[in-house]
């Protein structure tokens, strides 16, 4: 039998590997994209601290600063357990696997133990777009381009507050960095996560 075209966009035709919508180069991306995002995923933590590490301390102009909340970081990193769980668990309700744990380093070796498989399936394209969509935008978080920086602001969570919250810290004298709203509602370092939880529940509230 003849093998189709891989219906992914190349530079040249290549065709699907032998029971499989993909072609070879595809899928060897695919498992390559899989094995960096548990590193990435680690590394993109250290963007929403402000005492994260600069990944490329020759680069100055441009460099992002690491006094601010960045809720784009936090909300790649929610996005990425979310993808690879949903992708896991297709696998599980098809093939009757057991489901691993909800970690992003469990979640990518499940996935790349069940690539073969997973490369057969008719949404195999979806699949590796996605994943190469994960990579790319956790690769820009960790060092955007300077056109990309920008200063998110939101509604503050504080219940019938008016004022709006701006990603950028306040600082006073022998004071540490927070996130403050316009109203002076403040958040300290150690409760960012929290106020990005609070920020996401508030942004769903808003599309319902």
């Amino acid at each position: 039998m003849k093998s189709q075209p891989c219906p992914r966009n190349h530079t040249q035709e290549n065709h699907a590997a032998a029971g499989s919508v993909l072609c070879v180069p595809c899928i060897k991306t695919v498992e390559h994209n899989l094995h960096a995002l548990p590193g990435l995923y680690q590394e993109c933590l250290y963007q929403v601290s402000p005492t994260g590490r600069r990944t490329n301390p020759t680069k100055v102009s441009g460099s992002r600063r690491k006094d601010h909340l960045d809720v784009s970081v936090l909300d790649a990193r929610h996005n990425i357990v979310t993808i690879l769980e949903s992708w896991s668990g297709m696998v599980v309700e098809k093939l009757g696997a057991t489901a691993p744990p909800r970690t992003v380093l469990s979640l990518a070796r499940f996935l790349i133990l069940n690539l073969q498989w997973l490369a057969g399936q008719a949404p195999a394209v979806d699949f590796a777009d996605e994943i190469e969509g994960l990579v790319a935008e956790l690769r820009r978080t960790i060092d955007p381009e300077p056109r990309e920086l920008h200063t998110p602001v939101r509604h503050c969570v504080v219940d019938d507050c008016p004022g709006t919250i701006s990603a950028s810290p306040q600082r006073g004298a022998g004071a540490g960095s927070s996130i403050t709203c316009s109203s002076g509602h403040s958040w300290e370092v150690c409760e960012w996560l929290s106020l990005r939880k609070l920020m996401e529940r508030q942004r769903k509230g808003v599309n319902a």
